[in-house]
């Protein structure tokens, strides 16, 4: 019997925690790469796609959004980003 893969493992997860921590701008790999390493874990395939979704968008409207210099735009504000940015505030 084999044992499961582990999340940290999967080369889905892998891409996404390297994505995450190499986005080209210092403050997104720290913020982004931060939350995805301390969760990836316990992230859900649906969390991993909203993710992927996420580092779509413009570093600078992230890197913006995150650090609270501006308000996340009502249209843009997912679930997802809204977690990474309350995962901040704490």
């Amino acid at each position: 019997m084999t044992e499961p893969e582990q999340p940290q493992n999967d080369p889905r997860r892998r891409r996404l925690l390297f994505r995450a921590t190499h986005r080209g701008t210092f403050e997104n790999d720290l913020l982004l790469g931060g939350f995805v390493r301390n969760n990836l874990a316990t992230l859900t395939d649906d969390d991993v796609e909203a993710l992927e979704i996420l580092m779509e968008l413009p570093d600078v409207d992230l890197a913006d959004w995150l650090t609270g210099r501006r308000p996340i735009a009502p249209e843009d504000a997912t679930p997802m980003l809204l977690r990474i940015r309350a995962s901040l505030e704490r």
